[in-house]
């Protein structure tokens, strides 16, 4: 793996060279072809994936088993030459198999901490939502504090880190429908949907008896993705385009078909994510286009609707119509 060099300014200074763009481009590019040799016909899922990745969020891709939201999330993780922990959630699940506890140590005479798969750069969640509501809010303050507290002790996490988590569809048996709060913590949600019927073809003829996951190699190290993370940041966002994105966040908090709008991180969740974006493309700025993109990838997850549906991936389908029309129906300063 080549390393890519970059020009960071001093904190606090403003703009990006010619050159930081090209090279965030570039290890974007190269995540993005690792990812393609495993998840053949999704190129939108994998642009989102490495936008979140480089906005500094965590990633929750919903979809029927058998899909490749495994397979997506691993092969990501696999592409950063970082730490990488996969945690099979189960219905009997406790929080600290996940964080870690003290167990004391009768050579030492004290206790001492043994951490647990959370820690660690990358981590793939599989099917988070089979985990009871407990184990699931022991997620919450390390996605959203880059650590974790065990009797009385914070514990920071390694950086970056990321959580990548797949779930079923909440209307299947034995899931548990993840609480408002820890949504709130997934920065995008994507679902992969069912591959077309060529890709499925290329799928069947060109794997045989290899294993996808194994044509996987480390595309970007841990100092390369911080410095774009970094540099992304950076991405001037106007005054303009700042009330752009409050407003349609604020849209869906008054909507008569939501009974629970977005909350203010979903806000600051869509300009990271517009950043990003612009980044990607070479802008020295957030343009609305940006986050009007990127607003039924941002909030829907988020919503709470009115009404009764026959499965959760309808009431998923009523709030990206809802988030649809009012970036339709809200203009720009």
């Amino acid at each position: 793996m080549t390393g890519t060099q970059f020009n960071v300014e001093v904190e606090g200074s403003s703009g990006l060279s010619d050159h930081d763009f090209v090279a965030i481009r570039e290890i974007a590019r190269r995540i993005a072809v690792s990812l393609g040799r495993v998840l053949n016909g999704a190129p939108e899922a994998i642009e989102l994936a490495v936008t979140t990745l480089f906005a500094r969020g965590h990633l929750l891709i919903e979809d029927v088993p058998g899909v490749g939201k495994t397979t997506l999330a691993t092969a990501l993780a696999k592409s950063i030459d970082a730490s990488m922990t996969r945690i099979q959630f189960t219905s009997d699940m406790l929080p600290t198999d996940m964080t870690g506890l003290s167990i004391y140590d009768q050579d030492h005479h004290a206790f001492r901490f043994h951490p647990g798969p959370i820690f660690a750069n990358v981590v793939v969640g599989d099917e988070v939502n089979r985990a009871t509501p407990r184990t699931q809010s022991a997620l919450l303050e390390a996605m959203a504090e880059g650590a974790v507290t065990i009797d009385g002790h914070t514990h920071h996490l390694p950086q970056p880190f990321i959580v990548l988590a797949t779930q079923n569809p909440g209307d299947m048996e034995g899931t548990f429908a993840l609480p408002e709060a820890q949504r709130d913590r997934f920065m995008t949600r994507i679902s992969l949907g069912y591959p077309a019927a060529q890709a499925e073809v290329s799928m069947l003829t060109a794997r045989g008896s290899v294993d996808p996951l194994s044509l996987v190699t480390a595309a970007a190290g841990v100092d390369e993705v911080l410095a774009a993370q970094h540099l992304v940041s950076r991405v001037h966002l106007s005054e303009a385009v700042a009330r752009y994105a409050v407003d349609i966040v604020s849209a869906t908090r008054t909507h008569p078909s939501v009974s629970l709008g977005a909350s203010p991180r979903a806000t600051l969740h869509l300009t990271q994510m517009a950043r990003a974006r612009a980044a990607f493309r070479g802008q020295q700025f957030v343009s609305p286009d940006d986050v009007a993109n990127l607003a039924a990838t941002v909030l829907p997850h988020r919503l709470a609707m009115r009404g009764h549906f026959a499965s959760i991936r309808e009431a998923h389908t009523a709030a990206v119509d809802t988030v649809s029309e009012i970036v339709a129906s809200t203009q720009t300063q």
